[in-house]
């Protein structure tokens, strides 16, 4: 059955798995996950023994593994993690970056990772769709990319991904009718392209972080001027119970 949701909001049944009783467990299992890839050992059995061991459904398995990273990974992308300040040009992978701050203005789950980033539960496969929180997810990005002095913004989007230049579009009519220096490109491969392209990149997706980029923890800085994002932190240490409600406080 295709996805006919209108927003990138909590799934049902994510304020029971990502609720105060569950989060303790949670980050023990990021923990656990953490300190297995950190062995060298195989992310997708680690995964399973980790999910087994702490009884976590599908969803709560996507998010640990989304928000795991072994400690030396972790450690390699801070030393090239740069400050959001004034820059000549930043090149943002789209999709990436904005379904978070989509998911977050929707009220659904953002994940606090081990690196730092902050990551929506599940990222874009295959087709992209437009939400009600889209065109503010994109006023609000460029708000802050102004506030930081960017001068030039390159919005980078998955041609493969089905509705993508729909995305393009709308990014394109709010840019010319903003003023802002943004240029879209639309390209085959945005991994490939960021890696290679000699600028600092916006971006939390870890294939292109371990490939030795400069870049900017963009998602993260923008969720976070989002007062009521629904924040469930796995990168703290275990000894910290408690869950993030949506106004980001800590609740017991």
């Amino acid at each position: 059955m295709p996805d006919r949701r209108s927003h990138r909001g909590p799934h049902p049944g994510d304020p029971e798995r990502f609720g105060a009783s569950r989060l303790h467990t949670l980050r023990r299992a990021c923990a656990d996950l953490g300190w297995l890839l950190s062995g060298g050992y195989a992310a997708n059995s680690s995964l399973k023994l980790v999910g087994d061991r702490h009884a976590l459904d599908l969803r709560q398995r996507q998010a640990v593994a989304r928000a795991s990273c072994a400690t030396t990974v972790a450690a390699a992308r801070a030393a090239r993690l740069q400050s959001l300040g004034p820059l000549p040009e930043l090149h943002v992978d789209g999709f990436n970056v904005l379904t978070t701050i989509e998911a977050a203005l929707a009220g659904g789950v953002v994940l606090g990772c081990a690196d730092g980033c902050y990551r929506d539960v599940a990222s874009v496969h295959g087709t992209w769709r437009h939400v009600v929180e889209t065109p503010a997810a994109v006023e609000h990005l460029a708000t802050l990319l102004a506030a930081a002095g960017v001068e030039q913004v390159v919005l980078l989007l998955d041609a493969p991904v089905g509705n993508s230049g729909r995305l393009a579009s709308l990014v394109r009519e709010l840019t010319e009718a903003r003023g802002w220096p943004w240029r879209v490109e639309v390209v085959t491969d945005p991994d490939r392209e960021l890696a290679q392209r000699d600028a600092v990149v916006a971006t939390a997706d870890s294939g292109i972080l371990d490939q030795g980029v400069r870049w900017v923890n963009l998602a993260r800085e923008a969720v976070m001027k989002l007062p009521r994002a629904w924040l469930v932190d796995l990168g703290a240490p275990v000894s910290q119970r408690g869950s993030a409600n949506r106004s980001g406080t800590e609740v017991e």
